[in-house]
């Protein structure tokens, strides 16, 4: 079997780190393609000799000639598309929003098939949603709901399930689009969902810390989220599909309470406040382990303590960045 080399794009991000580390540990090739240059948040999941066998790429993933010899100069065979501008950021320049996420991934596409490659995985979001797409499906809405996106964020994503269909129908490129809500973990630090995951950080260095909304959300682990990536770019089915990607629905104060039982300093140190996320609350996620059996779903008590022992260990190797906590 020839060597398995991935494209990850936006692997600078939280999801990405963690592809990356997960693609290492099954003796695959991760080739990070990202304008960024700063490889942090991989750094932070991995140690020195793994970091060094990541191949890393400068490049605008909206630039056709910059991505496609990325792909030609590493010899890439599976793809998992992960760039893109979350929703603050989007909200502040839509412009810049839609080139990276839209433009983005029309290139990933048609990079993808001129080069024959069967199948990108890409990161669409249960932002698709809007909060009342819960009420109208009279529960938690599986993929068959109608989406009414209320961001530009959650507009854009819908734009790339419309992409990956079109491509497949005109140039046969499979592909499946995952829709996670609230991705928590190392690395988890930036966009309007981090809070939950800055306050575990918050609790480690002992800072106060607010998170920013609350209500009922739908936790998703960092590591199961990458796992899911994987599994989509090496075994998706054929043809244009997309999946919610759903962990455990409980309220943001179920949450902080679980953290306080693992880190009582957390008890007088994290808030919640706010409203409720202008997305639903729960979505369903039956079918994708209908389509790609045997995904991990580790328990929010277990995803908060991995979570805490390698904040833990950052912290005593004084390399744990806690700008986040700023912001």
């Amino acid at each position: 079997m020839s060597e398995r080399t991935y494209l990850v794009t936006g692997a600078l991000g939280c999801i990405g780190a963690w592809v990356v580390e997960r693609l290492l540990e099954k003796g695959d090739h991760p080739v990070v393609f990202d304008l960024g240059t700063e490889p942090r948040r991989i750094r932070d999941l991995l140690g020195p000799e793994a970091l060094a066998r990541v191949s890393f790429v400068q490049g605008d993933i909206a630039n056709p000639a910059a991505l496609g010899a990325c792909m030609d100069e590493h010899g890439v065979n599976h793809i998992v598309h992960l760039a893109g501008l979350q929703v603050p950021f989007c909200r502040a320049d839509p412009m810049a929003g839609a080139t990276v996420n839209v433009l983005g991934t029309v290139n990933v596409f048609e990079q993808a098939a001129k080069r024959g490659i069967q199948r990108v995985a890409y990161a669409s979001s249960a932002a698709v949603y809007e909060r009342a797409d819960e009420d109208r499906a009279g529960g938690a809405p599986c993929e068959n709901a109608s989406p009414t996106p209320n961001t530009h964020y959650g507009v854009y994503k819908l734009a790339n399930e419309g992409t990956a269909r079109v491509s497949f129908l005109e140039h046969g490129t499979s592909s499946v689009g995952l829709r996670p809500l609230t991705v928590y973990g190392v690395g988890r630090d930036q966009g309007m969902t981090s809070g939950p995951t800055k306050a575990i950080k918050a609790a480690v260095v002992g800072r106060p810390y607010t998170v920013g909304f609350g209500g009922r959300t739908d936790f998703l682990y960092a590591g199961d989220c990458a796992d899911a990536f994987i599994a989509a770019a090496d075994r998706g089915p054929e043809g244009a599909h997309v999946f919610n990607l759903a962990g455990e629905s409980i309220a943001v104060t179920a949450f902080v309470e679980e953290l306080c039982a693992q880190e009582p300093a957390a008890r007088d140190l994290v808030r919640v406040e706010g409203g409720e996320l202008p997305v639903p609350g729960a979505i369903d996620g039956a079918r994708i382990g209908e389509v790609l059996p045997g995904l991990p779903n580790t328990s929010i008590r277990e995803g908060i303590a991995e979570t805490l022992r390698r904040f833990r260990e950052l912290h005593a190797a004084g390399t744990l960045d806690t700008s986040d906590l700023d912001s």
